[in-house]
């Protein structure tokens, strides 16, 4: 493994939210993704969003698919111009090495967000900003909230760690969401 030099830029907390056809990166393709950059006192410093070219001989996932059906707008939004997996992924590097700060990963679930972020940025671009880490929300929340992690899902989270947004499946607005949720629960920890 890698070695990470000690890197004392601040922070920059970059939410992510992906929309795919399936449950695995390669097999699958990644569909679209947003994120927005922000400082833990929740001010976005910038969004990038993105809808990709599927994968050259990669399968839909079939419960995927069913539930695509369902989400006919958030559908039609992912799917509106997409661009090749190798110009967005060099795109999203530049961005994210354009942050004033040092990229951190944070997404709700982080397992399967990152897990595709990872993979496609390694493909397409030849490396990560985010080298090999992600942080999870529902992690940190189970461990403030004291609760065992299958217990705990954002309906059961208090109240003050909402903005007043719905979840939309647009990847940048879900994103955008998810980045408020995480800077109101390190501000409850304070």
């Amino acid at each position: 493994m890698a070695k990470v030099a000690y890197d004392n830029r601040p922070e920059i907390y970059v939410s992510t939210d992906i929309e795919t056809n399936g449950p695995i990166p390669g097999e699958y393709s990644l569909l679209s993704f947003g994120s927005a950059a922000f400082t833990l006192d929740k001010k976005i410093v910038a969004t990038f969003s993105a809808n990709v070219d599927t994968l050259p001989g990669a399968k839909e996932d079939p419960d995927t698919m069913r539930w695509w059906k369902t989400q006919g707008a958030a559908w039609d939004e992912c799917r509106r111009d997409p661009k090749p997996p190798q110009k967005i992924m060099k795109e999203y590097v530049a961005w994210l090495k354009f942050l004033p700060g040092r990229p951190v990963f944070v997404a709700y679930p982080a397992s399967f967000d990152f897990t595709f972020m990872y993979w496609y940025l390694m493909k397409f671009a030849g490396e990560s900003p985010f080298e090999y880490m992600a942080l999870d929300i529902k992690s940190y929340a189970m461990a403030l909230l004291k609760k065992p992690f299958y217990s705990v899902s954002k309906s059961n989270m208090p109240q003050e760690w909402f903005d007043a947004c719905k979840k939309s499946h647009v990847a940048l607005e879900d994103a955008i969401e998810q980045g408020q949720l995480f800077c109101n629960i390190i501000a409850f920890n304070k």
